[in-house]
């Protein structure tokens, strides 16, 4: 097994804590408190993890991160596209809150599944 920083590794903490921070406003519409702490924390732990991955990552492995922030946030913009295509056709509306934080579900695992699918070079 590879315990080596990828950069691959870096673009899923950070889409996870896209993910988090979507679900923040879903939380506090709804007034679950003990739920938002408990993503706050989350949050600062998978943040501490994405700094120590950052500062272990070599030159050429930085260098690819554009590109795969690139593909993070087209494949948010497809979770956010096909959630908001299946509320609209299956769904009773909920809220935007519930959307985002759907949305954001989705282009994460549209991204790890590109990633595995298709790796960076």
């Amino acid at each position: 097994m590879n315990a080596a920083p990828t950069a691959e590794r870096l673009s899923l903490l950070v889409g996870l804590l896209a993910l988090m921070l979507a679900t923040v406003p879903r939380y506090l519409a709804g007034d679950h408190d003990n739920r938002l702490a408990l993503i706050t924390i989350a949050m600062v732990v998978v943040a501490g993890a994405a700094v120590m991955t950052w500062r272990l990552l070599d030159a050429g492995e930085r260098a690819r991160l554009p590109r795969l922030a690139r593909r993070l946030g087209v494949a948010l913009l497809a979770g956010l596209a096909l959630m908001g295509l299946w509320h609209a056709l299956f769904t009773a509306w909920l809220s935007w809150q519930l959307l985002i934080a759907h949305a954001a579900t989705l282009g994460l695992l549209l991204h790890a599944l590109w990633l595995w699918w298709r790796p960076a070079p």
